[in-house]
């Protein structure tokens, strides 16, 4: 299976005033543009090759950094793109807010935990909401990892790499973050991985 760039599910300026369009042109265009170039050059002659891109990054981690980074990139950018929305924040789903509120006592606690691991995430990672145990959690990985490594199934993830956020916000990461959660989350999106991955 190659790896194809998808176009942004909506305009690059759509995200403003909490995303800029020089953010989402450099992000999108470049930055996700090369893992999937880089990508493709280091799945060639692989056991993974033809392989589905989830069993590519479950597959290729511990065992060979370059491809998993990359193909880790890809599927953690694949899905930042749709966590996304203009106008996005507000109410969150029923069922999801249930989910929520039994993993963390309440959605602003949820959104709490969030941006915090966002915020101590050391480095280029993430932060995540993952379906862990049958719960709801946030979580924390470094450079291109996920859930998807370490037993859970991501519903929710914020790229805390410095080209997400370094043109809009400059060193402030929690800020960046709170806006993410409280006017970006397509909570719709977040809604319906968190059906798929309760079955």
């Amino acid at each position: 299976m190659t790896f194809v760039l998808p176009d942004l599910p909506y305009s690059h300026d759509a995200l403003g005033p909490y995303m800029s369009r020089e953010t989402l042109e450099y992000h999108h265009d470049k930055h996700h543009l090369a893992y999937v170039n880089n990508g493709n050059n280091l799945l060639k002659g692989t056991e993974w090759e033809g392989k589905s891109l989830e069993e590519v990054v479950k597959g290729s981690f511990g065992k060979n950094a370059g491809l998993f980074n990359n193909a880790g990139q890809h599927w953690n950018h694949l899905h930042f793109w749709k966590w996304m929305k203009p106008a996005g924040g507000g109410k969150i789903p029923g069922a999801l807010e249930k989910a929520i509120v039994e993993g963390f006592g309440s959605v602003d606690k949820m959104k709490e935990d969030f941006v915090q691991a966002g915020v101590t995430q050391f480095g280029s990672g993430w932060c995540w909401l993952a379906v862990k145990d049958h719960k709801v959690v946030a979580m924390k990985t470094a450079n291109g990892e996920s859930p998807l490594v370490h037993g859970a199934k991501p519903i929710l993830g914020c790229d805390v790499w410095e080209h997400s956020y370094y043109i809009d916000y400059r060193n402030r990461r929690p800020d960046y973050l709170k806006a993410f959660v409280d006017h970006l989350v397509n909570w719709e999106a977040v809604a319906e991985m968190h059906a798929h991955a309760t079955k």
